[in-house]
């Protein structure tokens, strides 16, 4: 064998070898380099973990105290009604107050003193929601009214 072809076997062979290694280093470097991404991806995956948790036990105690504060309002010095002329409703508001009604009833107080008043609790930051703006405009233009439905049943 000439020596000329086998300078040229071994410069093809070197080449192969330069370029498996170059390229498993190549490799090796890129895979080092998405693994640093990939770990810092699980680090700000694991901190927005326990940051949406702590907004989600957050949110549940302030919905848990507001619900609180809607069950007890009519114990609390804030509220102006008698307990007894308030009637929880919750949803769309929290009560609806016969104010001066018990007064009424027990022969203290006169028919035309009695006020319907609707009342929605809110504590913190909370704020009327869409309906319920939409029924606070509806008293405010007058559109309420008073009705009875009667129920028959046959014997």
């Amino acid at each position: 064998m000439p020596i000329w072809i086998a300078m040229v076997i071994g410069l093809g062979i070197g080449v192969i070898l330069t370029y498996a290694l170059l390229s498993n280093l190549r490799n090796g470097k890129i895979q080092a380099e998405y693994e640093v991404q990939i770990s810092e991806l699980k680090r700000k995956h694991q901190k927005e973990l326990r940051l949406a948790q702590s907004r989600s036990v957050n949110s549940s105690r302030a919905i848990l105290k507001g619900r609180m504060a809607e069950q007890f309002a009519p114990i609390f010095p804030e509220f102006e009604y008698l307990p007894s002329d308030a009637k929880f409703l919750g949803d769309p508001v929290d009560y609806i107050v016969f104010n001066g009604y018990n007064a009424f009833r027990d022969g203290d107080g006169r028919a035309d003193e009695i006020e319907v008043v609707l009342i929605d609790i809110k504590s913190g930051n909370a704020r009327l929601t869409k309906g319920q703006q939409a029924i606070a405009d509806a008293i405010r233009k007058g559109r309420i009214r008073f009705e009875t439905i009667r129920v028959e049943f046959e014997d």
